[in-house]
């Protein structure tokens, strides 16, 4: 995969996408990006286009598909970003993730039949 371009972004937003990518050191090419069929609402356009991406990281085996906008290059980039907040063991999304299972477990601990 290559780097996707700037497209819509900050230049802010785009470097710290770029600070991560270091950060965590994955490696690009390690990185499967696909392009299917979209769907939901946006008309005829989004239907028929591929501007879903979808993204794979092979070594964790982690499957991103994103769409969120009609442009392709401003979902690849989301997209990626959306990849590294995952791969980021230090980022809010992953502690939410973490809290919420936490929360689950508690919940079944007392809901499940004594004994």
């Amino acid at each position: 995969m290559n780097l996707p371009p700037q497209s819509q972004l900050t230049d802010k937003k785009y470097n710290e996408i770029l600070q991560l990518i270091d950060d965590l050191k994955v490696d690009l090419s390690d990185i499967e990006e696909k392009f299917i069929h979209g769907g939901g609402r946006g008309g005829q356009k989004i239907n028929k286009a591929s501007n879903t991406v979808q993204l794979h990281h092979l070594p964790t085996g982690t499957i991103i598909k994103y769409q969120k906008h009609r442009e392709r290059a401003m979902n690849r980039i989301l997209a990626l970003r959306e990849l590294l907040d995952k791969l980021n063991p230090d980022s809010k999304k992953a502690k939410e993730i973490e809290k919420i299972r936490k929360q689950k477990k508690r919940r079944k601990r007392r809901t499940s039949p004594e004994e």
